[in-house]
């Protein structure tokens, strides 16, 4: 069987009966040794990559739903038991109050992944393609000084905050103040993503730097 095309070039199949083939002895093992000649081993990986950071997100923003819809139902229910009971629960308004300490840090690292923090176009609306990305470049690095001093911040004060516990739950407060880490974290490795995407070019970061003119 033969298929040929100008562009794609000619394709020949021999076709046999199965006793009378050659017996066949490229397997998995052949078959991933020659994906990087092909290149289909780096596209694969990216895309696993892509897939986990995919999920990895996802994860957290079911997280945030937990978080938000658990903080709203423990002030309704304190609410209605202090006006209608004369009662209610000291547990829930600490966790209330912690539960809006990781929706407001987590959250910002889910809404810095997707660009969604306010920006202001005023001044870099008059520039050009190439003064743009200069001034993300330069954003770029001061959200990542902010972010590392962010993280050292909270390491330095670890021992303080995981020697501390809540005054009601009893949990140590490193659980509420260690939110940092993950914050400071985050945010830097994703504007490190964003300063390198900058640095190959415009066939590397045109994915996430939406630079409009």
């Amino acid at each position: 069987m033969e298929i040929h095309t100008p562009k794609l070039g000619r394709l020949i199949n021999w076709i046999d009966r199965t006793d009378a083939c050659p017996e066949w002895t490229f397997g998995l093992r052949e078959l991933f040794r020659n994906l990087p000649a092909a290149g289909w081993r780096t596209r694969c990986e990216g895309l696993m990559i892509a897939t986990l950071t995919r999920l990895f997100y996802r994860t957290l923003e079911a997280v945030l739903v937990f978080l938000l819809a658990s903080m709203a139902i423990m002030v309704f229910v304190n609410v209605v038991l202090r006006y209608g009971m004369n009662s209610g629960l000291v547990v829930s308004e600490e966790l209330a109050r912690y539960f809006f300490v990781w929706l407001t840090f987590i959250g910002a690292v889910v809404t810095f992944r997707e660009n969604s923090h306010l920006g202001i176009e005023t001044l870099v609306v008059h520039f050009s393609r190439r003064g743009r990305l200069i001034c993300m470049a330069l954003v770029n690095i001061i959200i990542m000084t902010c972010s590392a001093i962010f993280f050292w911040g909270t390491w330095k004060q670890f021992p303080i905050n995981a020697s501390m516990a809540a005054p009601v739950t009893g949990m140590p407060m490193i659980w509420v103040y260690g939110i940092g880490f993950f914050t400071g974290g985050g945010m830097f490795l994703i504007s490190l993503e964003r300063f390198i995407r900058i640095l190959l070019g415009p066939h590397h970061g045109q994915g996430n730097l939406h630079v409009r003119r």
